[in-house]
């Protein structure tokens, strides 16, 4: 019989009794203190117990494999057969469950087993190949008001905590998180006003799964559908990459269309209103504009001079949307627009450098970050960031760049020990293949999609212009990488100059000519502010004794504001007149205030507020608003007076 050979690192005592049993025949006799390391051997036909602990997802306070070797290379698909697969799982915290779901799809023999420390799942896909996952829970939980729903695409499970509104930092009990396990982060959020809906997640989650297009689909499934496409599947690609992947500096290339499809896109137009275009979803057998992902935006560029305006991932292929439909089989050129590339490398790599560093220095950890248009966001995990922690992070960021650091990327397969130690949030639900790390030398290793650098100096400068408050307990931290830094000096430079030549002073005394101009400024809005309510009583005098008082008395001025026309109608003082007041640009927008007789005003004032075209409220016989059309007030006036002499004629 041949055996299976694996070498292992006790991470506890081993119990001796169990791995003797386990590790038939033997026990290398040198394996008895702490930490030490082991060979044993396996069967090839081994029992259950023998796959589920003889594997990576076994039981870790025994074992954890390091390595695995076959004693002969005849034995090779045997020891491939023997060994057991991770379902893909997400998982999401919530103020009273913890949600996961195991992405499988057309899964059969499922068995899931619920207890108050932990979770066992199994089931088979559609090849046949066994899946297995065992989790022991952070903290524990009510097994018996928990549940499990299947569907055609995956398995999820509403576990009831036993402490509820106690947040879970975690999913599993030690901090060691597996390569199989992710944070569901479409379905993360803050728990603030989240209880309502809660239950009714328990309820309809489940069916979310039936039409989520993102799980993952078996293995066959894709297998057949990238052979339909002619696209080049992960299996087939050894890089599991995109042309600007591998290649993050090329700026065209020659490909293939493989398929294009009738699409629309949403976009935002000129006026801020969304608007929806007509076009196409190509699909090339390989790509130089990367698709949006990872907190960074998608590239621009054209395809045979057909400008791209969106590219997407869909699963192991990008969607570069046009407006013009292209042949498939038709060979094309790919162009990036190189300006935009460069920028999101610079800003991506800086990303991971600053991140990096904070870590490092003050142990702040990055929680998400975002690639805007003019500046970058990154979401540190920590109330409150200080002006000295925030220059130190900016001169060990930038000596690093000046230590001209180089930057690559590699591939590890999912079974890599070393995927463990690589810092990352999680991959995507369809990921398939080996995990993309990006590496700065000496500083920081971390699973990412996006393009980059190959050497900081290619970085040329990282500038941090502050802090913000973020969410609860996070702080935003603002910044600037390479020529980003250099345009925003320029525009600088330039509201500099003006100011130099506003203010008749250098750029030195800029800040102290402003504080005197904002002082005078307020003393003359105060001496303007007093005129205008002595101007106001003086007005209101004017009317009261005026010939034509009684019925109804209208004013308009351009200057004033509602204190203004509030003055004047106090000082007046009566309730028998319907007095119509506006202030504001003659043949624009500007404030009204209608003032009389309560049941009048409560009648008048919306009808006055609808001919003004504006918005008003009032009570006890006073309606102000807003009007945005102040060449109707003649309309007003007429109105009023109508209602004015119907009541006379009433009488």
């Amino acid at each position: 019989m041949g055996r299976l050979f694996l070498t292992c690192t006790f991470l506890d005592t081993p119990k001796w009794e169990g791995l003797q049993g386990l590790c038939s025949p033997r026990v290398s006799s040198e394996c008895g203190s702490l930490g030490c390391r082991a060979t044993f051997h396996l069967p090839l036909n081994p029992s259950p117990d023998h796959k589920r602990r003889g594997s990576c997802w076994g039981c870790p306070q025994d074992l954890k494999i390091a390595a695995l070797v076959l004693d002969s290379k005849r034995h090779g698909a045997a020891g491939a057969a023997m060994a057991r697969q991770h379902a893909r799982t997400l998982w999401y915290d919530r103020p009273k469950y913890v949600f996961m779901e195991f992405c499988v799809e057309d899964s059969t023999d499922v068995h899931v087993l619920i207890e108050d420390h932990r979770i066992v799942f199994s089931c088979k896909n559609p090849d046949g190949v066994e899946l297995y996952n065992e989790i022991e829970f952070y903290a524990k939980v009510n097994s018996k008001d928990s549940q499990d729903k299947r569907s055609g695409r995956s398995i999820t499970c509403f576990v009831r905590k036993w402490k509820e509104n106690v947040a879970w930092p975690r999913l599993t009990k030690e901090d060691i998180k597996p390569v199989w396990l992710s944070v569901d982060f479409d379905n993360w959020r803050d728990w603030e006003g989240d209880e309502e809906v809660e239950l009714a997640q328990v309820e309809h989650y489940a069916e979310r799964c039936t039409r989520n297009e993102d799980c993952p689909t078996s293995l066959s499934v894709r297998r057949q559908a990238f052979q339909r496409a002619r696209i080049p599947a992960p299996w087939e690609i050894a890089a599991m990459a995109f042309r600007c992947q591998r290649d993050s500096y090329a700026r065209e290339f020659t490909t293939t269309v493989v398929s294009c499809r009738p699409a629309e896109l949403q976009t935002e137009g000129s006026n801020g209103k969304k608007e929806v275009l007509s076009g196409f979803q190509v699909v090339l057998e390989d790509t130089l504009l990367f698709p949006e992902g990872g907190g960074q935006p998608d590239d621009h560029g054209t395809i045979n001079d057909i400008s791209v305006l969106r590219v997407t991932r869909r699963g192991a292929q990008a969607d570069h949307f046009t407006q013009t439909p292209l042949t498939p089989g038709t060979e094309v050129q790919v162009r990036v627009d190189w300006e935009r590339r460069f920028d999101h490398m610079q800003q991506h790599s800086g990303q991971h450098l600053i991140t990096a560093v904070a870590d490092h220095l003050y142990g702040l950890k990055t929680t998400s970050w975002e690639l805007g248009r003019l500046r970058s966001v990154i979401e540190l995990d920590g109330p409150l960031v200080t002006a000295e922690q925030v220059a130190a992070i900016e001169q060990d960021v930038n000596e690093k760049i000046r230590d001209r650091l180089p930057v690559n990327v590699r591939e590890l397969s999912l079974d890599d020990p070393e995927v463990e130690q690589v810092r990352g949030r999680g991959l995507p639900e369809d990921h398939a293949g080996p995990i993309r790390v990006v590496t700065i030398k000496g500083v920081d290793s971390n699973m990412c999609c996006g393009t980059h650098v190959n050497n900081l100096s290619d970085l040329q400068v990282i500038k941090i212009l502050g802090t913000e408050k973020g969410k609860k307990n996070k702080t935003n931290l603002i910044f600037l990488a390479g020529n980003r830094v250099l345009k925003w000096m320029e525009r600088s430079h330039g509201t500099e100059k003006a100011l130099t030549a506003l203010l008749k002073c250098g750029a030195e005394d800029h800040v102290e000519a402003v504080k005197k101009l904002q002082n005078s400024t307020k003393l003359l809005q105060k001496n303007n502010l007093n005129l205008l309510r002595d101007l106001a009583v003086h007005i209101a005098h004017s009317l009261r004794n005026s010939p034509d008082w009684g019925g109804v008395v209208t004013l308009h001025r351009k200057e004033g504001d509602s204190e203004f026309m509030n003055i004047i109608a106090n000082e007046i003082g009566s309730e028998e007149t319907l007095l119509f007041l506006t202030v504001g640009d003659e043949r624009g927008a500007g404030l009204f205030l209608l003032v009389g007789p309560a049941e009048a005003v409560e009648t008048l004032g919306p009808r006055v507020a609808e001919v003004l075209e504006g918005k008003g409220a009032g009570k006890k016989g006073r309606f102000q608003g807003k009007a945005t059309n102040m060449s109707r007030r003649a309309e007003v006036q007429a109105l009023l007076q109508d209602f004015v002499s119907t009541q006379s004629a009433e009488e």
